[in-house]
């Protein structure tokens, strides 16, 4: 990364249900990570945390089917705002989560600033669900449909686009809790997911590699969305949905490392990390460790 690093914390949590995700910025702030850039060099500003909703309520909306709607949309738009301000700086913008519908403000903004923006979507879940099929309403769980323009117009033309990512420029990796209705979006939409059968199959070095090329081959930028939960809860016991046989910490370490030596992220944030359910800050740790690993950290 040849730029100087924007960082900004995004503690939404009311698009999920458990206490805790937003103390995600600060628990990751807290496990090192300013000391961790500075080893390696890396010129960044920190510009604190963005003001965003933290009340709600866990009942769904009869009207809409989804929990707390007006609220992460005000908290998005607010993080979309913040982003810009980074681009402008000309920054690399490196945004700490909060849970994972922080996405739906930070790629609406990103994605203007390029002409085929990707994303890759680090993740135990597509988030792929609709108000129409999403089981619980969480909006945390729809992030990356409204990025690809599916869902609730408030989510999907955040920040005064309606223009979204292309569907053959997502790659999703790590996923192993798939809804029923997410499979037929991912096959009617052709998106590109490389799930836990897929790694252990091929291995994440063929994942990874294979994705970076993906990606080369269509865009322009790509934006890593990385929730820590796409990691095997082993290694992250701090974050709201667990999901067992995930890559490990050395596998996803790897992905890290081949991503940075690619050059090809131009975006970065990182999500759902909760002290309140972590040990000891083992999960803001690790996220520590891959994002040194994505900005250039190697072990010897």
């Amino acid at each position: 990364m040849k730029n100087k690093l924007g960082i900004i914390g995004a503690p939404i949590t009311i698009a999920q249900p458990n206490m805790g995700v937003d103390l995600g910025p600060d628990a990751i702030r807290h496990a090192g990570l300013s000391d961790r850039l500075k080893n390696l060099n890396i010129n960044f500003e920190d510009y604190g945390n963005v003001n965003v909703p933290m009340k709600g309520t866990n009942e769904k909306d009869p009207k809409t089917n989804l929990k707390n709607l007006k609220e992460v949309t005000e908290g998005n738009k607010s993080i979309a705002n913040t982003v810009s301000d980074i681009k402008k700086k000309g920054e690399f913008p490196l945004i700490l989560g909060g849970d994972h519908s922080i996405a739906i403000g930070s790629i609406s903004e990103l994605y203007k600033h390029y002409e085929n923006l990707g994303v890759i979507w680090y993740d135990a879940h597509p988030d792929l669900n609709t108000a129409d099929i999403s089981p619980s309403g969480n909006i945390h769980g729809m992030s990356l449909a409204a990025s690809i323009g599916l869902g609730h117009d408030d989510l999907v033309s955040m920040n005064g686009s309606s223009s979204k990512i292309k569907p053959e420029n997502v790659v999703i990796i790590g996923a192993r809790s798939i809804d029923e209705g997410e499979k037929k979006i991912i096959n009617e939409r052709g998106i590109k997911v490389y799930t836990m059968s897929d790694i252990e199959k091929y291995g994440m070095e063929h994942v990874i590699n294979e994705s970076i090329q993906y990606l080369k081959e269509r865009t322009d930028g790509v934006h890593l969305s990385f929730d820590v939960d796409g990691i095997d809860p082993a290694h992250t016991p701090g974050t709201g949905t667990p999901v067992e046989g995930g890559p490990t910490y050395r596998e996803t370490r790897y992905a890290m490392s081949k991503l940075h030596d690619s050059e090809v992220l131009t975006s970065i944030e990182v999500v759902e990390v909760n002290p309140l359910l972590d040990d000891g800050n083992q999960t803001a740790e690790v996220a520590v460790d891959m994002l040194a690993t994505l900005f250039g950290e190697k072990y010897l």
